[in-house]
Order: structure tokens, then C-alpha cells, then sequence
């Protein structure tokens, strides 16, 4: 019997805070969704102690160096940078 190929996760659109947009699949990590579209998302710890890289997805605040790419409810998956006072 023939190997059956696994199925390529799903695409999703993401709108950068710069107003750019690109794609990546889901499950990708965030920080290198970021970097391949040329956001530059702060950090801190990367292990998500530390709250550095907090970013706002679709209204859902989630630590970008632990979290990954959801599949979108919406047709595009907006992200804003978090603003912590205190970095």
C-alpha cells in the first residue's frame, strides 16, 4: 500500500500591527511568523514568565514565545502588540 502523504496544516492570514499581511500555517510558532514578515516582537524570558511578548489576537492577549498559531475563527487573525507599562 502506498504512503499516504500527511495533510499540510491549514493556512491563516495574519494583519500586523504595521498593517502588513502575510500567511502562515497553523500550529507555526508565533515568533517565527513574526520574523518571517519582518515584526519584531519584544521578549524577555521565552520560556512565558516574564509577559514580555505579549501580543493581542483577535481580542485574546496570548505570550507569543509559548503560544502558537490559531486556526482563525475570522478570515484574518488581527494581532496588536501588547503595551506593558513596565518593560
Amino acid at each position: 500500500m502506498p504512503e499516504v502523504p500527511p495533510n499540510p496544516a491549514p493556512v491563516v492570514v495574519i494583519q500586523w500591527p504595521d498593517g502588513s499581511t502575510t500567511s502562515a500555517p497553523v500550529g507555526s510558532d508565533w515568533l517565527q511568523a513574526a520574523a518571517a514578515a519582518g515584526v519584531v516582537i519584544p521578549t524577555g524570558c521565552l520560556g512565558g514568565s516574564c509577559g514580555a511578548c505579549e501580543i493581542d489576537v483577535n481580542g485574546e492577549v496570548l505570550r507569543a514565545c509559548i503560544a502558537t498559531v490559531p486556526a482563525g475563527d475570522s478570515a484574518v487573525l488581527q494581532v496588536e502588540l501588547a503595551v506593558d507599562p513596565y518593560w
